[in-house]
């Protein structure tokens, strides 16, 4: 052996490496094994193949029941909630939030949910926690009606830290192109119906942390009366997921028209389906927002504007129907457990410059 081979021998196994690096392939592997019964409950008979493979498999012929099919897609994530999760060390719940944001924006143009992938980016791979936030958003699924066909966990060393994490995904729907909701079907004198949302939901929470805990100096352990919970269970309460409440609601009366109630507030995301020439009225008096929403613009002494531009004050989806269905509307829901009501209606725009304004003062 030569000086020059013993010396490569000498430092075999010292080089660099992807474990070195950080990124450590067998979790990843392991935390494919404990999400897969979880993906296996989304199956629909449309998806072919399993969990595994390069990409998702859905079978389109299942589209030939349409007369002209028209694919929704939409994408999203669930913001600085993500941060609570990890704070609190519970990750089973953040899933659903994923899900809700993303198929009640299919649903609004009348398009049923298909099915969904994910993306999972870690500090570190901790299999198990993967595997919760794959379980969250697997039962999401379930609770949506559509298939979790794939997704991809990847493990950022260097860039996050080691339980730090975010989610994203992105899904599919399908709406016959004759039964296309949206601007053109409203009509003044159509009804507001508001859906209440389960809380905050998944945006804003930038504003509720620096309210809450910068501000206010709580602590997520915190045992808040007015909740009946520590203020950590409250925040991660789960964004309510409307998609088959809404879809039942096309199916059992006339619709115009859904708007999901995300970041930039109800009259904000109310506005972006009402046409130019007419206007939508909410009356704030007809319900009252949660206490959660309370808290922080009492806390963080935010104005209501800003509090209603920045989060749903209660109201988590919208359905314009005309007058003459809304009876139909609230029995179909009441049926589904959806808590609804008569919030407004829509009216002329006249000389106004926005799509939707809010009016009176919220009942106490």
């Amino acid at each position: 052996m030569t000086a020059e081979s013993s010396e490569r021998a000498e430092h075999a196994g010292t080089g660099a490496s992807y474990a070195a690096a950080g990124v450590d392939i067998e979790a990843g592997d392991r935390a494919v094994e404990l999400m897969k019964e979880w993906v296996k409950k989304t199956r629909r008979p449309e998806v072919l193949g399993g969990l595994g493979g390069f990409a998702g498999l859905f079978d389109a012929s299942a589209l030939k029941r349409y007369e002209r099919p028209l694919l929704a897609s939409a994408t999203d994530g669930v913001g600085t909630k993500v941060d609570l999760a990890r704070r609190m060390g519970v990750y089973d719940t953040i899933g659903h939030d994923l899900v809700g944001m993303v198929v009640d924006d299919l649903v609004v143009c009348g398009a049923e949910p298909l099915f969904m992938t994910d993306y999972i980016c870690v500090g570190k791979v901790h299999p198990e926690r993967v595997a919760a936030i794959v379980k969250g958003i697997a039962e999401g699924c379930g609770l949506a009606g559509c298939a979790l066909v794939g997704g991809e966990t990847a493990e950022h060393p260097g860039l996050l830290g080691e339980d730090d994490f975010d989610v994203a995904g992105a899904g599919t729907g399908v709406v016959e192109a004759d039964r296309l909701l949206g601007a053109d079907r409203i009509r003044t004198g159509d009804a507001v119906i508001a859906m209440a949302s389960s809380g905050l939901h998944s945006n804003g929470y930038s504003l509720v942390r620096h309210v809450l805990f910068e501000r206010a100096k709580m602590s997520l352990d915190q045992q808040v009366e007015e909740f009946g919970r520590t203020l950590g269970e409250e925040l991660l309460e789960p964004t309510k997921i409307y998609s088959l409440d809404c879809l039942a609601l096309t199916r059992t009366t006339e619709v115009h028209a859904f708007s999901h109630v995300t970041g930039g507030g109800l009259a904000n995301n109310l506005a972006r389906v009402i046409p130019d020439n007419l206007h939508a009225v909410v009356d704030r008096s007809t319900w009252t927002p949660g206490a959660v929403f309370d808290l922080v613009g009492t806390a963080g002494d935010v104005e209501r504007l800003e509090l209603e531009k920045t989060l749903n004050m209660g109201v988590g989806m919208i359905a314009v129907v005309p007058e003459e269905s809304v009876d139909a509307a609230l029995t179909t829901l009441a049926d589904r457990g959806v808590d609804a009501w008569v919030a407004g209606e829509i009216t002329d725009r006249g000389d106004r410059t926005t799509g939707a304004e809010l009016t009176g003062e919220y009942a106490s």
